[in-house]
């Protein structure tokens, strides 16, 4: 197995020299593991020469509009775009964007210099925006598409080559060496460092898209830099490179990470957890635990397992910035909620929490329906738009209940106070938060009439000004917001699907080996192969979980290799690497039912040169 391995690298390199394309930088032959390319890069050095010449430019507030104007395009953003460009050091775009990360920190607490840390940090991501289109410029076809893809999914580290004293002055520097990568650990790409710092002028660019497509697309490949594997296998390290599916081997497990087919993949799985959920609830016997109960709980711990591996993949920041990340942390609670609750029960014998376990399940449904739909339209507006204007009405909400927790205290101890007045329709706690709940939404009026019931003055003077400052005051404030946020995103559409296409396309590639196993048979790779680590050398382990992997994903595979082959890259080697344009595999087409198909039809075939020179 380790030698189809091996051979299956080296085809990967020999096509790359047949056919033209650059072969990976540092890689031999038959070499398991490759030494970090850009190890030597003063990453230290540039980082802070970046910001002395960012500090030194601007001094002043401007916007984004006002920085791209001709006069500061002239005098500020092109001086800084001829100084730093350096075809030698493909480290600048990441150094660029980590000043802007701490520009943007340090606006946060350095008031007097809020504004101009903004500008700042937008002259960061502008820069490195042209710097990165000027290396696209230089270097065009796969040799430049290669180089981009260096610049941007390639890991450096913030102290690389600092002097012998930085280090020692900061004794906790480098940080978190969770795992032994072989000299790739604590590293961070361009590309993450753009997600986390929002940086959507750069990620909306076409230079930096061409990139994300051609990841999506698997036309490049690479080992994904990760903050913590729950199953790692870091045998082998797969350097940046241009994958030729007509040389790798037909089973090839790896495709499974690429970022489209593992969105397909991921829709299907979900989709047979929602099938098998609605089974579950349907045919749900109260205290009986039915097959179907089963059968979903193995597969929802096995999704939910691999839900958790993504997110200590890349970490919270990143994991947070997906489209329907909101959703998984409240499956998570209700799910979690529920087989805490049902185990209780069956264990202890208390029958009446095994229904309360199933009624806490079927909350579920508005959170799994509507999953489902973010997967299957992760461009749709509303749905980007929903994201974001959940973030504002959850903070505007707890900071309401903490501003009017002091109402709800003061009713309760105006109502202890007259305890001589008690009677059986005094109200409880739990009535005065329904009643100020019920006034909040504008729902019901009970709250202001009982008012009386608390002080003959003071109650109703309470709940009027409750009344007044949650239901008109907090409500207007609050749909303020979300029509502003909603506006924003409309205003800026296309960067706010192009951010989530990168979000998506990063997030999708995947170094943990729990990944390569579907739900629920990762949680038995978990049980198996963690033990097996422990004991096997790495290259046996490596063997033992290719072996595994490969057989679990056959079918899988197989339709893969075949799909790939035959639709995705042309098989002349004097034909450009890319998707085609018609299906290989299936050559027929229905235009002929469509009354405009001539229209796209006339696009599916290249005219001869010779009929485009005769004008």
């Amino acid at each position: 197995m380790e030698d189809a391995y091996n051979d299956s690298d080296a085809l990967l390199d020999h096509a790359a020299i047949e056919d033209g394309r650059p072969q990976r930088d540092g890689q031999k032959v038959g070499e398991h593991f490759t030494p970090d390319p850009h190890a030597n890069l003063p990453v230290y050095t540039t980082i802070h020469r970046i910001r002395k010449l960012v500090i030194a430019s601007i001094d002043d507030p401007y916007t984004l509009d006002q920085l791209k104007e001709p006069h500061m395009n002239v005098h500020t953003v092109r001086r800084l775009v001829d100084q730093l460009y350096d075809p030698d050091n493909i480290s600048i775009v990441y150094c660029l964007l980590v000043n802007r990360m701490q520009f943007l920190h340090e606006q946060s607490y350095q008031g007097h210099l809020q504004t101009v840390s903004i500008t700042r940090a937008t002259l960061c991501e502008l820069v490195a925006t042209r710097l990165l289109r000027r290396f696209d410029e230089d270097n065009s076809g796969l040799q430049g598409l290669l180089l981009l893809a260096n610049i941007l999914v390639a890991g450096f580290e913030p102290f690389q080559n600092a002097p012998a004293e930085v280090l020692r002055q900061n004794p906790n520097a480098p940080q978190w060496p969770v795992q032994k990568r072989g000299g790739y650990e604590r590293k961070l790409p361009a590309l993450e460092v753009a997600i986390i710092s929002e940086s959507k002028v750069l990620l909306s660019s076409s230079v930096c898209q061409k990139v994300v497509d051609a990841v999506y697309r698997g036309q490049i490949v690479y080992t994904p830099l990760s903050f913590v594997d729950i199953l790692p296998d870091h045998y082998k390290h797969r350097p940046i490179s241009l994958y030729d599916p007509r040389k790798a081997p037909l089973l090839n497990q790896y495709r499974l990470i690429v970022p489209r087919l593992r969105g397909m993949i991921e829709v299907c799985q979900f989709a047979v957890l929602l099938a098998l959920y609605v089974l579950a609830m349907v045919r749900r016997q109260g205290l009986t635990i039915t097959p179907y109960e089963i059968i979903f709980g193995a597969y929802a711990s096995g999704w939910i397992l691999e839900e958790f591996a993504a997110i200590i993949e890349h970490g919270w920041n990143v994991h947070t910035q997906n489209l329907w990340s909101f959703l998984d942390i409240t499956f998570f609670v209700i799910y979690g909620a529920y087989l805490t609750m049902r185990m209780y029960a069956f264990a202890s014998g208390r029958n009446y929490l095994a229904e309360d376990a199933l009624n806490i399940l079927a909350i579920a449904a508005p959170v799994l329906l509507p999953r489902l739909a973010f997967n299957l339209m992760p461009d749709n507006m509303l749905f980007i738009s929903l994201r974001a204007m959940m973030r504002d009405f959850t903070v505007l909400t707890l900071l309401a209940i903490w501003c009017f927790a002091g109402f709800f205290l003061s009713m309760k101890w105006l109502l202890d106070g007259s305890s001589e007045n008690h009677t059986k329709d005094t109200p409880d706690s739990a009535t005065i938060s329904k009643w100020m709940l019920w006034i909040w939404f504008g729902l019901d009026g009970t709250g202001i009439e009982r008012s009386v019931d608390f002080h003959l003055v003071l109650g109703p003077s309470l709940m009027i000004a409750f009344a007044f400052l949650g239901n008109t005051l907090f409500l207007t404030i609050l749909v303020s917001m979300l029509t502003n946020t909603f506006s924003k995103i409309v205003a800026d559409a296309t960067a706010e699907i192009q951010f989530r296409r990168a979000v998506q396309t990063f997030e999708g590639v995947k170094s943990d080996a729990i990944f390569a196993y579907r739900p629920p048979f990762n949680i038995l790779a978990l049980l198996i192969l963690l033990p097996l680590k422990l004991i096997l050398s790495p290259r046996w382990f490596h063997s033992v979980n290719v072996a595994m992997a490969r057989t679990l994903n056959a079918p899988i595979l197989l339709l893969i290799g075949i799909y790939e082959r035959h639709q995705l890259w042309r098989a002349p080697s004097d034909r450009p690497l890319g998707p085609s344009k018609r299906s290989r595999l299936f050559p027929w087409t229905f235009s002929g039912f469509y009354p405009h198909g001539d229209i796209q039809a006339v696009f599916e075939t290249d005219p001869p040169e010779t009929s485009l020179d005769d004008n």
